[in-house]
């Protein structure tokens, strides 16, 4: 069957030859899967700054949904979003000139976040113990309907078969 070659970016494989590698790095789905991936990783000033030039797509504002997804040339944000973005580019500004000047900001350490974790699985634990635990399922009353089986498939009796003298070991 040969080399088969694995596309993170597609999440998909095909045989691995010059011709057919060619053909998928340079194709249409390829290069924006490949954007969609490293978007991921942008600014957030670089993400606010294209989307303050772009104009609303009217399509998503009507029925929040678009054809073109994230390959639209329209901005896909709401006010509020927008919103939401520069008030995290401000926070990040003002973190880098608070790093700049000097000032003393202690980075979250590990231990900081172990013990809010130990707090509130705590608090859960305390108020899992308050709820009363679930009783175990039980069939109803005359379930599962009783079969008249043939011998062969019946349990045997509490005290077991019974076992003629000739076939007792002795």
């Amino acid at each position: 069957m040969g080399k088969r070659y694995f596309c993170d970016y597609c999440d998909r494989s095909f045989q691995d030859n010059l011709h057919n590698r060619k053909k998928h790095l340079n194709g249409v789905q390829h290069l924006r899967a490949k954007r969609v991936w490293y978007d991921l990783f942008r600014d957030a000033a670089a993400i606010l700054q294209e989307e303050q030039t772009k104009k609303p797509c009217r399509k998503f504002l009507q029925t929040g949904q678009c054809d073109f997804g994230s390959n639209c040339r329209f901005s896909h944000m709401t006010e509020q979003d927008l919103e939401k973005l520069s008030a995290q580019v401000q926070g990040e500004k003002r973190l880098k000139e608070l790093q700049r000047e000097g000032a003393d900001i202690p980075p979250g350490t590990i231990e900081d976040w172990l013990d809010k974790r130990a707090q509130r699985l705590s608090a859960a634990q305390s108020n899992s113990a308050l709820l009363e635990k679930p009783a175990p399922f039980q069939y109803p009353l005359g379930w599962p309907p009783v079969q008249e089986l043939p011998p062969s498939l019946q349990a045997p009796p509490p005290g077991g078969w019974p076992v003629p003298p000739n076939l007792q070991w002795g």
